[in-house]
């Protein structure tokens, strides 16, 4: 078993040296992850300038790049094998609902998907969230799991871990995507020499939030666990597309 490591928070975070670690118990591990934080990278690849990859040891490698850069160059070139499977995370902080579009953590699990691999993303959720040993701990059990027993491998879960105490977990749940309210408002400062800047304001509160949902599992003390889909088509509005269009177009 060869298990490629990423993540969106820097090859230094303590989050991917807990999943690494955790990993190593399953199988060979290789990391693979940017040289700083990338968190809100979502799915960019590096196309204008040239990416340089940094080995500190025979197993660790970072990369000026994105998430997605790092999966990417893993499997296509820079590895003499294939791994057979990518995980990404111990993500510091949430990935629920519509974050999951912005976050570089789930990019690197899609990106593995994207070249054929089964792929899964971890995520402590909290403000300032400290237990990474319950959510390594939980994450060899989930990866034990899909080697004994695989799922499809178009996979991408999306698994999100209550910042408690191992023994405080209630349990797992099977999710779906919630819906956060929209975001607070832009944050306006001044640079010292009297310009504008602006800082993207915080993320909403769960709007779409009530059982099912990730929200939901994870406020309640449950591991969520959502399966992704990488068909953004919106299926049932194909037909009802086409009859606007017209048959001679708009």
């Amino acid at each position: 078993m060869k298990i490629l490591v990423s993540n969106d928070d820097g090859y230094q975070a303590y989050g991917i040296r807990c999943l690494a670690a955790a990993m190593s118990e399953l199988g060979e591990v290789v990391v693979i992850a940017p040289d700083r934080n990338r968190s809100g990278a979502s799915n960019s690849l590096t196309l204008e300038v040239p990416i340089r990859v940094e080995q500190v040891d025979d197993r660790l490698y970072y990369v000026n790049g994105t998430p997605t850069d790092c999966v990417h160059i893993g499997i296509t070139g820079l590895l003499d094998f294939e791994p057979d499977m990518v995980v990404s995370g111990i993500n510091n902080g949430a990935n629920l609902g519509d974050d999951t579009l912005y976050s570089g953590t789930v990019a690197a699990a899609m990106e593995g998907r994207f070249l054929g691999l089964p792929a899964v993303a971890f995520s402590l959720v909290g403000h300032q969230p400290s237990h990474f040993e319950t959510a390594a701990e939980l994450a060899r059990q989930l990866i034990a799991r899909l080697v004994d027993d695989p799922l499809p491998r178009d996979s991408i879960l999306s698994v999100n871990v209550p910042d408690l105490p191992l023994d405080e977990i209630k349990g797992w749940q099977a999710t779906r995507l919630g819906f956060r309210h929209r975001s607070e408002p832009v944050v306006r400062m001044n640079d010292p020499r009297g310009r504008p800047v602006y800082w993207v304001g915080p993320a909403g509160e769960g709007q779409d939030a009530g059982p099912g949902t990730d929200f939901h599992a994870v406020a309640n003390g449950f591991v969520s666990v959502t399966p992704l889909k990488i068909d953004l088509t919106h299926h049932t509005q194909v037909r009802e597309l086409e009859t606007w269009l017209g048959p001679g177009g708009p």
